[in-house]
């Protein structure tokens, strides 16, 4: 029993860590709503639709005090979210439980003042098109 709780701790405490190594960042010179204009353009510029923009950070900060928090976790965040047709039906004709990565997402967030474009990281095999769709979006959000 003492182990199996030993064993538990250290999964929650290493939690945060694995879920850092999920995503792709990359800071941005300049404000949140030249990081989301950029990104929108990016995506936009490519012919692609966005679906959805979640407001995560509205969010999260409009909640906190409901859940007992007064933590703020970013000044702003948003997520957008689309997906190709094409690159979708290539990667889920190579296997189509890659639904469960579709939408693809970027997000925009100011934490503490620091500017950071990113997006998840995707498993090896086809996915890695997609991931290398959204570097480029990314890269041409940044220039």
């Amino acid at each position: 029993m003492k182990r199996l709780l030993i064993a538990g701790l250290i999964a929650v405490c290493t939690a945060p860590a694995m879920a850092e190594d999920q995503a792709v960042t990359y800071p941005f010179e300049g404000s949140f709503d030249d990081a989301t204009f950029a990104v929108e353009s990016a995506i936009v510029g490519r012919g692609l639709v966005i679906d959805y923009v979640s407001h995560t950070g509205a969010m999260l900060n409009r909640t906190g005090a409901d859940v007992g928090s007064d933590v703020e976790i970013f000044a702003q965040a948003d997520i957008f979210l689309f997906c190709s047709a094409s690159l979708s039906r290539t990667v889920m004709e190579a296997n189509p439980m890659n639904i469960a990565h579709c939408p693809y997402g970027i997000f925009v967030a100011d934490q503490a003042g620091e500017i950071l474009i990113g997006y998840r990281e995707y498993p090896e095999g086809e996915m890695q098109q997609v991931e290398t769709l959204l570097k480029e979006i990314v890269e041409e959000a940044l220039e």
